[in-house]
């Protein structure tokens, strides 16, 4: 079955993100520019992806506010979610949880772990390598939401219902890795550059580890239509 999924593409040059997530997930993806305020007219997905931006999601921005207000409904009508960086916190302040700038940035190559229980994160190892860049948090989980990843930064993962998300970036390629690196203007040039010379294939491919979670989002929505099927539903529209 060929799984229709929303890419609601906060990025405000939306290249690389279509260009990572279109390789990375096994599904029919239908973008749309959120930061120019496109939407679905309707909510028939079979699942819904929110990318990352370099936006905060407590910007007061009506683009946001948008996204916020289509993104609780689509929720509301039980699609999964799985949301990256922006998305994540996004999600978690959609959901009730708060988000709040962070006292350094995390960017770079880093470690997480995660707690074994959750299915997204199946079949990759309990210390993980991943991408990060970011400079705000989940400093609060939603209500009932349940954490799954963390590092000495914080929340990296978070699961509630049908919603999952994580802070850290899967769908990273190098090129992507050094042009959003390079276009840290506030960090100093030699963080900058150390965190450029630790764009190498080795620590790449150990990060590749984390693709696996695309694998089991997809895997995830095709088991909640087969449920859904099975119980006579039909996909959510917009009434």
């Amino acid at each position: 079955m060929s799984l229709r999924i929303a890419l609601l593409n906060a990025a405000h040059d939306g290249t690389a993100n279509r260009r990572n997530f279109r390789r990375e997930l096994d599904a029919d993806l239908v973008e749309y520019d959120v930061t120019e305020r496109e939407l679905p007219e309707d909510f028939a997905f079979d699942g819904c992806l929110v990318t990352g931006s370099r936006a905060s999601v407590y910007w007061d921005e009506p683009w946001i506010a948008d996204l916020e207000s289509w993104v609780g409904s689509a929720i509301d009508r039980g699609l999964p979610f799985l949301g990256v960086c922006f998305g994540h916190q996004l999600l978690a302040h959609t959901l009730g949880g708060r988000v709040e700038p962070m006292d350094d940035y995390e960017i770079g190559y880093r470690t997480v772990e995660h707690d074994g229980e959750n299915e997204l994160l199946d079949g990759v190892s309990d210390s993980f390598t991943v991408f990060t860049t970011h400079s705000d948090h989940v400093a609060q989980l939603p209500p009932g939401a349940e954490q799954f990843a963390e590092n000495d930064y914080g929340v990296h993962g978070f699961r509630k219902g049908h919603v999952f998300s994580v802070q850290f970036h899967p769908e990273y390629d190098t090129q992507t890795a050094e042009t959003v690196t390079s276009g840290k203007d506030e960090l100093a040039d030699e963080r900058v550059q150390r965190v450029i010379d630790g764009i190498t294939e080795e620590n790449y491919r150990a990060a590749c580890e984390a693709k696996q979670l695309f694998e089991n989002f997809t895997e995830y929505v095709r088991t909640v239509q087969s449920d859904a099927t099975a119980r006579g539903e039909v996909a959510a529209d917009d009434d």
